[in-house]
């Protein structure tokens, strides 16, 4: 798109009217963001916003008429949901919903209703993205245009991947998030069995992600047997990185290496999809708790890779500040049809 700092291409076969509006909404394992766009001056413009709590709700026909008074629905949908898109239907990886486009269609009345996978509309907000919503973490050496990729932690770990046609990025969506976790020490692969006896298969999701910081800090707990303040009373990612911030040892152990397990995971995207286009870091986590010493130990662990790390090192890495990334990306998606 002009005048952003991301080129984006959209297919654009039924872009919105000048002041028309949609509705368009980010469905993740925990929250799901509402929000009422209008196209004014050729661009999506966010006029209106509500987040609800996923788990409290069944479906999205419902949340849209909350959200919505009666009979002020848009007649267009735009939808970024967590978990694999399969011919307008999706079940959710991190939340016990599934989704039908054309069910919501007929039940909402409107004319069109786009799914796609949370991811994919990470890559399409960037398009929306202004340069103080970026923080670089790494500038790259020997910058050339590429692929890209957006590798984003939060309640799950979801990855997506941008090809680069020369001109613009044009996002994809992937399920790499899934794929299996590489132990490296013998740190590693005690906290690999320990996973492995709970889940059997041990993906890069239960170390990077908030899941993962949970189930990083129960492994110190229990096989690494770091003492657990009594004051830490629930074990979850937020209560464990407000620990760390106060100083508690086995909370900063826990996030010290989900930082050291979210740089490796990156690095493979870089490798896996000739990202030299850069990389960029998404999801409610890092953006919230992001200081130096997470800083180095990303920049020490993302070149590690062996004989490409020189490929590695010419990739950019971006910090993705703005939260709305994936709401954004659904409003623009659902604009430019």
């Amino acid at each position: 798109m002009e005048n952003t700092p991301i080129p984006i291409a959209f297919h654009r076969k039924d872009p919105l009217a000048e002041g028309d509006t949609l509705l368009a909404t980010d469905v993740g394992g925990t929250k799901a963001d509402m929000a009422l766009f209008a196209m004014e001056d050729g661009r999506p413009v966010l006029k209106d916003e509500h987040r609800y709590a996923s788990s409290k709700w069944d479906s999205l026909i419902d949340m849209a008429r909350d959200f919505c008074p009666a009979g002020k629905l848009p007649k267009r949908m735009s939808i970024s949901f967590a978990g694999p898109v399969k011919q307008g239907k999706a079940e959710g990886t991190n939340l016990p919903w599934d989704i039908d486009s054309h069910a919501l269609r007929q039940a909402l009345n409107m004319e069109t209703v786009f799914l796609i996978n949370d991811l994919e509309a990470n890559c399409y907000g960037l398009a929306a993205l202004k340069e103080e919503d970026l923080e670089v973490i790494h500038p790259g050496e020997v910058v050339e245009p590429g692929n890209a990729a957006v590798i984003s932690p939060g309640t799950g770990l979801g990855e997506g991947g941008l090809f680069w046609d020369g001109e613009a990025f044009r996002p994809f969506a992937t399920e790499g998030g899934h794929a299996h976790f590489a132990p490296r020490d013998e740190l590693d692969w005690r906290l690999f069995n320990y996973l492995a006896e709970q889940y059997g298969h041990v993906s890069w999701e239960r170390v990077v992600s908030g899941m993962g910081i949970t189930n990083i800090f129960r492994f110190l707990r229990d096989v690494e047997e770091m003492e657990v303040p009594a004051t830490l009373e629930h074990i979850e990612a937020p209560a464990i990185s407000r620990a760390a911030a106060a100083g508690t040892p086995i909370s900063q152990r826990a996030l010290q290496l989900f930082f050291r397990y979210l740089a490796w995971e990156a690095a493979n995207l870089v490798m896996k999809f000739k990202a030299t286009g850069g990389i960029y870091i998404g999801g409610g986590i890092v953006p919230k708790i992001w200081n130096e010493e997470y800083r180095d130990i990303f920049n020490e662990q993302f070149f590690v890779v062996g004989r490409l790390a020189a490929l590695v090192r010419t990739a950019p890495v971006t910090l993705i500040l703005n939260q709305r990334t994936a709401l954004l990306g659904a409003g623009w998606y659902g604009a430019y049809g």
